[in-house]
This record gives C-alpha cells, sequence and structure tokens, in this order.
C-alpha cells in the first residue's frame, strides 16, 4: 500500500466530519473577518527571502496563500482542513505558508525582484478564485498550484504530492489515482441528466466557424458525490439555470471514453481531453469563447454565489473586456 492510499484511508475512516459537511456550506460573502492561522509566517513579502529561510530549516518549500478576510472557501479551508492536527503538522513540517491578501496593498518581491502591491501580484498571478494556493520548491519553480477550496483528504494529497515530489514524474490525477478507492465517496451510479445538456455525440468545434454562444463543459463522473450534490443544489436554482440556458451546455464523462471533437477542433475522446486538460477534480466546469479559447474553469467546490458570478461573467461577455473573471471582480468593486 503506497504511503498516500495509506494516510488517505487513514482519514477515510476516521474522519471528524462527514464528506457531505465538508463541502456543503455557506458561500455568501462574510459579514466579519476571518482569522488567519497563528503558526503562518509573519512574512515582509520579499519571496526570496522566505525561500531561503524555509529552505534553511529544511523544508521542501513554501506556499503562497492568496485569500481573502471576506471569503467563505477561505473560510471553508481554515475551519475544515487548517483545524486538523494531522494536516496542520504536516503542512508546518514541510512548508511555510505566506499570505496574500487579494485585495490587499502591501508591497510584494516576487522571485524575479520586481515589485508588486498584493492585488497586481494577484492578477499577476492569475489567483480568479480564493482560497488559491501556489507551491513553489525549493527552487524557487512554481510545483503546483490549487483553486478554491478541497476537502481534507484531496487537501493532504496535495500537500504530500508536493513534498514528496511526485510532482515532477507524474499528473496530480494519477497520483490520485492511487488511493482511488479512499477519495470516492459513494454517489449515483449514472451521470446526472439536465435539460439543457445538448446530447452526444459532441462536436464542439469552433475553430471553422464561430459559435454564436459561450460553451460550459461540464466534466464529471458516476458515482461522485461532489457531482451529485452540484446538481442537487446550485444546479437546482432558478436563476442559475436561467443563465445556463443562455450557453451551449454539454456533459463528459471523464471515465468513459466517449468520442468527440473539442472546441480546438482535435477529435479525441473523453478520457484523452480530460487529461490533456490535466483535470483532477470532479466536477470540473470548463468555459470556452465563440472561437473555442478557454475562458475560465472551476476545478474546486463550489457553490451559488460563486457560480453565478462565473456565470455573470460569462452571460454578459464580459470576459471580452477584461482580461480575467478576478479583473472583473475588481472593476466592479471599484465602480460599486
Amino acid at each position: 500500500m503506497t504511503k498516500l492510499k495509506f494516510l488517505l484511508l487513514l482519514l477515510y475512516f476516521v474522519p471528524v466530519i462527514s464528506f457531505s459537511e465538508e463541502i456543503i456550506f455557506s458561500d455568501k460573502t462574510l459579514e466579519s473577518d476571518i482569522r488567519l492561522p497563528d503558526w503562518f509566517k509573519l512574512s515582509f513579502l520579499d519571496l526570496q527571502d522566505d525561500l531561503d529561510e524555509a529552505v534553511a530549516d529544511n523544508k521542501k518549500g513554501i506556499i503562497v496563500y492568496f485569500g481573502r478576510k471576506d471569503c467563505p472557501y477561505c473560510q471553508a479551508l481554515i475551519e475544515k482542513n487548517w483545524s486538523r492536527q494531522d494536516i496542520v503538522y504536516y503542512t508546518r513540517k514541510h512548508f511555510d505558508v505566506i499570505a496574500i491578501n487579494t485585495k490587499g496593498t502591501r508591497n510584494i518581491t516576487d522571485f524575479d525582484s520586481f515589485v508588486y502591491d498584493e492585488k497586481s501580484y494577484s492578477l499577476k498571478m492569475k489567483t480568479n478564485f480564493t482560497p488559491s494556493l501556489l507551491f513553489f520548491d525549493r527552487e524557487g519553480k512554481q510545483a503546483f498550484r490549487l483553486s478554491g477550496y478541497q476537502n481534507p483528504y484531496r487537501f493532504l494529497a496535495a500537500l504530500e504530492y508536493v513534498a514528496d515530489a511526485h510532482y515532477q514524474k507524474q499528473s496530480f490525477k494519477s497520483y490520485l489515482a492511487q488511493a482511488k478507492d479512499a477519495l470516492d465517496s459513494g454517489g449515483n451510479d449514472d451521470l446526472n441528466p439536465q435539460p439543457y445538456f445538448d446530447a452526444p455525440p459532441h462536436n464542439l468545434n469552433r475553430t471553422r466557424l464561430k459559435a454564436e454562444r459561450p460553451l460550459a463543459v461540464f466534466f464529471e463522473k458516476k458515482n461522485c458525490h461532489a457531482c451529485d450534490i452540484l446538481h442537487s443544489i446550485p444546479l437546482e436554482n432558478q436563476s442559475i439555470q436561467q443563465q445556463l440556458e443562455e450557453l451551449d451546455v454539454v456533459q463528459v464523462d471523464v471515465e468513459n471514453k466517449e468520442q468527440l471533437i473539442t472546441p480546438s477542433g482535435v477529435k479525441t475522446d473523453s478520457v484523452s481531453w480530460s487529461d490533456k486538460l490535466e483535470l483532477h477534480y470532479s466536477p470540473t466546469i470548463i468555459f470556452f469563447d465563440e472561437a473555442g479559447e478557454e475562458i475560465i474553469r472551476i476545478d474546486s467546490v463550489v457553490w451559488l454565489h460563486r457560480l453565478e458570478r462565473v456565470l455573470e461573467f460569462i452571460t454578459t461577455r464580459a470576459y471580452k473586456k477584461h482580461k480575467s473573471f478576478q479583473a472583473w471582480r475588481m472593476n466592479q468593486a471599484k465602480v460599486k
């Protein structure tokens, strides 16, 4: 049995909270600021200095945490993951964690010696969703990133994936496959249908002729509890349904080799396509523009308010005016 599978099976059989409780929470903007763990590094935000100190302390690198004080997904990470002694111990043993406020104004010196404020650096690093965790190895190279909230099992696996340098040899998806039994938490035997899903076979090619509407692709699988919850709660919301009806929407099974043509015109199958896209979370939603270019992806736990905002970004064609979802959100905050 691999070390990963042992750790995940241990977490699976001795859970603090159930799988459903781990990924179900309100994602309304918080009314009071969250409190970061007191063991986060007190940093002057010179990342090379932070990394040098971590290496000198025999750690594997640093984690740069991008968050907001009013972010419910950040709160979930802290209260559901970084409240567990085993996860805290493993994190502190192998990494120093440096916190960056995506709305902040403090200066940050990047590894390239350029200085940014927190907002600008967050944009530079394309942290569309909070929390975003960027893992840097001992050489200052970005080894991995996690966007959004991940449950404790997957989060511990990500820590181990980087700490043991598995990222140098395999994808996170293939690494997780070693603990498939521990990660799979039951679910429906079939994919969840929706009336707005276009029926297969899927010819999604947008290179020969631009489509009239953006495209949303739901990458899912059978026996996926997180997929079931997405369909039974957020996708049952009338506002969400109305927004999705303004798009071309398809569902792809990441474990069944369904033949298809991708938005970029490549003839392939659903498994190969998901591998090419380096997907490791189900369900993942990827949005493509009228010409077949990826706009944004949601590859973590997502609830009503975040999904509504992303769909607003897509349905209003705001992606044509703003470089990223994050830049659009910042611009909206200025207008308000």
